[in-house]
């Protein structure tokens, strides 16, 4: 939350702030057979507990944050600068994020640990795969700064252009943009300077490099570039999410899925 208010500010952009309470009769059907109706009544009573208190918390952020970045409060487009507005829905993670997500410029998601629960994961995958947006995942650390040096991961696909495009407000703002090709049979080195020569169409100086790897593995592409990007301390990384087959990445491993799970930074991503 801390990171897409600042990051609104920085843009003078409005900022919504969604929260997604589960409604407590989906839970019905886990609830196996055998529990009586006292049971179920309890179960519901404990769910909607727990989402109010989670909605309370997560109001109580939001009213500290907005104080403390001087962003205004505002739920009509009247008015131009940075504002912020809170909303709760209930229903379903990935539902409501795929519909309200539609209608977003970017999305601003937690990075799924081993810890979280499964509503993170769902959250992340609807935002990815069902928006058409791209989306800002954020590490679990947080970010002391996004965008001040950016690096892009660039493969020639259709997901890592659309990527670029949407970052490029971004871009325009940074003091040192990278472009990261690894130079394997299918993607020949060159491609990382003709995406340089792109953005300085656009006004942003950029610098081409290649990544050298013993393997065309992309799992091991990906270890080399997140190496990469923390030897140079670059604070955002730019990349198209899952340009191969996303059940091949989720069973055999692959490069998005390693950066998704081993990124210290936060990783601007475009399906």
């Amino acid at each position: 939350m801390e990171a897409a208010l600042t990051l609104g500010r920085d843009l003078g952009a409005h900022v919504e702030v969604l929260i997604v309470r589960p409604d407590p009769k989906d839970t019905i059907p886990l609830l196996g057979e055998g529990m009586s109706v006292a049971m179920i009544e309890d179960m519901i009573q404990i769910a909607e507990k727990e989402g109010r208190d989670r909605a309370s918390r997560g109001r109580r952020a939001f009213d500290e944050l907005v104080k403390k970045l001087s962003i205004t409060v505002r739920d009509k487009p009247d008015a131009k600068g940075a504002s912020a507005h809170w909303s709760e829905e209930v229903g379903r993670d990935d539902e409501v994020t795929a519909r309200r997500g539609r209608l977003a410029d970017l999305m601003v998601v937690a990075r799924p640990t081993a810890t979280s629960d499964v509503s993170s994961t769902l959250t992340l995958n609807a935002a990815l795969f069902d928006t058409g947006r791209p989306v800002l995942v954020m590490p679990p650390a947080g970010a002391k700064k996004i965008g001040t040096s950016i690096a892009v991961s660039w493969n020639g696909s259709a997901e890592s252009a659309r990527a670029v495009s949407s970052a490029l407000p971004l871009l325009k703002q940074a003091a040192k943009v990278t472009v990261f090709t690894a130079a394997t049979p299918k993607i020949p080195s060159v491609r990382a300077q003709d995406l340089a020569t792109y953005m300085q169409w656009h006004g942003i100086q950029t610098a081409a490099r290649t990544l050298e790897t013993a393997t065309s593995d992309r799992q091991a592409i990906a270890i080399a570039l997140l190496a990469a990007l923390t030897e140079g301390n670059v604070d955002l990384l730019v990349m198209g999410a899952y340009t191969h087959s996303r059940m091949r990445q989720l069973i055999l491993g692959g490069f998005t899925r390693h950066v998704l799970e081993n990124a210290a930074i936060p990783v601007f991503m475009a399906h």
